[in-house]
């Protein structure tokens, strides 16, 4: 039995480094801090360095988006600009690394800051709360919906108030899925090079893939998130399924048959089980037509259980924002558990 412990002890050491658990714990605590407090950069609740890479990238990759081109032509096109961002996010984690690695004590602090960079928390809280004040003071989202739309790329000027709740409550699931738990987990398993990979997808994935809808050239960033983000996403799902548990009117049992269900599940690209998870707890459907800010038409599809209601309203932004922040607990939590796990809490 005393083999079997060691044994298992030692695979999981090969599969994660422990220690970068405190830096993960320290870096989200500071991204819900900061992010409160200041709230969104320009009205953009994403991470920074998918900000960043938006000044780089995003540009470039709008000439080279030619709608009238075909489509083969520019799934090409969106390969060249996702080659050329992933060799430079993969150099630029590599510097970083060696640099952390060469500041010895102040190398740890360095990794925070920028693991604290690659997320986001706090800023979203700041975006939903705004909208949800809004519509409980005023009745209704007009003057409150600036950061929602920045950070989705949704136009939602032509979209009533149920409208513009689905999208928020879609952004609910998806900056905690894309902005927190995917990369904290490729950092976990990978350190600095491996986050630094999965975040400059996550931003081309977000900037150019259209829900799945880009005409192709999308396409490649599209297929190399799902490729690393499909287990992040099952995770973030199952927290945001536990979380629902003790939500108010949620609905446990709704969110154990949504596991099962197969016509009514989210394509990965609109955000897969993590939407389905806070669709079908609170018995609302989401998703639906949207037009980017571009202009271009996602048709999304309709999610939810089988009498699930669009008109959804404050109250639902609500338990949204109140199942977001469940799940960051049950995530550092989760990170807790696994360190005590490895024993690092007793070498303290």
């Amino acid at each position: 039995m005393k083999n079997l412990y060691i044994q298992l002890s030692q695979f999981h050491e090969h599969i994660i480094d422990a220690d970068r658990i405190p830096v993960i714990i320290a870096a989200i605590f500071i991204t819900i801090v900061v992010g409160m407090v200041s709230g969104p950069l320009r009205g953009n609740a994403n991470p920074f360095f998918w900000q960043f890479y938006e000044l780089l990238f995003g540009t470039i990759g709008d000439r080279l988006y030619n709608t009238r081109r075909s489509r083969s032509d520019l799934a090409f096109r969106g390969l060249i600009i996702t080659v050329f961002a992933l060799f430079f996010a993969f150099m630029l984690g590599r510097i970083f690394s060696r640099l952390t690695h060469g500041l010895g004590g102040y190398g740890t602090a360095l990794e925070i800051i920028l693991l604290s960079l690659s997320i986001t928390s706090g800023a979203v809280w700041f975006i939903l709360l705004r909208l949800y004040f809004v519509l409980d003071k005023d009745g209704s989202a007009k003057g409150g919906f600036y950061g929602i739309s920045r950070s989705t790329r949704v136009n939602l000027i032509g979209l009533d108030d149920y409208g513009i709740t689905r999208v928020a409550m879609g952004y609910v699931a998806y900056s905690f899925d894309k902005g927190l738990v995917a990369p904290c987990f490729w950092y976990l398993l990978g350190g600095l090079p491996v986050l630094f990979i999965y975040t400059v997808l996550a931003f081309l994935a977000w900037r150019f893939g259209k829900c799945g809808f880009s005409k192709g050239f999308g396409s490649v960033p599209l297929a190399l998130e799902k490729l690393m983000g499909y287990v992040p996403s099952l995770l973030s799902g199952f927290l945001f399924m536990a979380a629902a548990a003790v939500t108010p009117t949620a609905s446990l049992r709704k969110s154990l048959l949504m596991w099962w269900d197969i016509m009514n599940k989210a394509p990965y690209e609109q955000g897969g089980i993590t939407l389905c998870s806070i669709a079908w707890p609170l018995n609302i459907s989401l998703g639906g037509p949207v037009v980017d800010i571009s202009g271009s038409a996602i048709n999304n599809k309709w999610i939810g259980s089988d009498n699930a209601s669009a008109k959804i309203d404050y109250k639902h932004l609500r338990r949204g924002i109140y199942i977001n922040v469940i799940a960051h607990l049950l995530f550092l939590a989760s990170l807790g558990s696994v360190y005590i796990y490895a024993g690092k809490f007793f070498n303290f």
